[in-house]
């Protein structure tokens, strides 16, 4: 097994699939967010880094911009991608399994990346290839390399991922980008989160949970955005979700219960960054996009450079250059 520690570079990630990112120590991590820093200034340098790889993006469930970053990091590496996008187009129509398909992708390609509408999919998957698997969200369950997005705007914004009070706004029962983050700020420690949902779309009892086992975090719920957002650092805002709802009535209903707009923020710090993970519906108004304050746009380009990072990462193609650089960074 290679050690969890990191010695100036994340050969500890070689050959390793990322289902959560409880797969990846802190330190991995801090690691990963080094890395992106150094793509982002260094893009003509890194151009070459992955020749001759080729990355598989099978995704089960439509996606447009996880499988476009995806794929974009890797053909900015150098490599190529290969892939389907929508389960109809590929041989699961045919009723093959996941298992089957990555045991025969894994002869193609020398990393894959796994969106899948059933939690436990990636799991199965890195399970059953022979090359490393990196979820991109796998039903209302996980999805990493959001998540390494939204710490990467954090740091970005702030310099740090934790010291921070953190809003949570909108459907907080399904959306797998609030857990996935909560689960990883709460690592890092020091974050006190304020969930703010209607009482149909609550933070589930397993990830209050976890934000209870960590001694140095704490939560308030409250369905009432306007009243807490002046105490925000950050405030994430999620999209109700339509498929994920049994009854329409209930999604239209709650819908518009939060909508960001400029009345809003002007209750807020004129440092607070807003999150989203996108798509959005109307949960973000558009004129909130020229804020100094909107963070979203720039959470894509950091998404697609933390996919960098983690591609290369996992297939052990180091980036010329970086070691020289990170010697004499200081990171907090």
């Amino acid at each position: 097994m290679h050690s969890a520690g990191i010695s100036g570079n994340t050969s500890t990630l070689r050959g390793h699939s990322v289902v959560t990112l409880d797969d990846l120590s802190p330190q991995q991590i801090i690691e990963l967010l080094r890395k992106a820093e150094y793509i982002d200034s260094h893009r003509r340098q890194v151009m070459h880094t992955c020749d001759g790889r080729i990355l598989a993006t099978l995704f089960y469930e439509p996606s447009t911009r996880t499988r476009l970053s995806f794929e974009t990091a890797m053909l900015r590496l150098g490599g190529n991608v290969i892939g389907f996008a929508g389960a109809q187009l590929s041989s699961v129509s045919k009723g093959e399994s996941i298992s089957d398909t990555l045991k025969t992708v894994s002869n193609y390609a020398d990393v894959v990346a796994i969106r899948h509408p059933k939690e436990g999919a990636a799991l199965v998957a890195s399970r059953a290839a022979s090359v490393p698997v990196i979820n991109a969200g796998d039903g209302g369950h996980m999805h990493p390399t959001q998540t390494l997005a939204d710490l990467a705007t954090l740091t970005s914004r702030f310099g740090r991922v934790n010291n921070l009070t953190v809003g949570l706004c909108g459907d907080l029962t399904f959306g797998r980008t609030v857990h996935s983050l909560i689960s990883t700020l709460c690592r890092f420690g020091n974050v006190r989160f304020v969930l703010i949902s209607p009482d149909e779309l609550k933070t589930p009892q397993y990830v209050l949970d976890r934000i209870n086992d960590t001694p140095s975090c704490s939560f308030v719920q409250t369905r009432d955005l306007v009243g807490v957002i002046g105490d925000l650092d950050v405030l994430y805002m999620t999209r109700v979700q339509k498929e994920r709802f049994f009854n329409e009535d209930d999604y239209l209903r709650l819908r518009d219960t939060y909508i960001l707009d400029e009345d809003k923020l002007r209750h807020a710090k004129p440092e607070m960054a807003v999150l989203h993970p996108l798509p959005r519906v109307n949960e973000i108004a558009v004129e909130v996009d020229n804020d100094p304050r909107a963070a979203y746009f720039e959470q894509v380009k950091n998404g697609m450079l933390m996919r960098m990072a983690l591609e290369s990462s996992v297939l052990g193609d180091e980036l010329p250059g970086y070691e020289a650089w990170s010697g004499k960074e200081v990171y907090a």
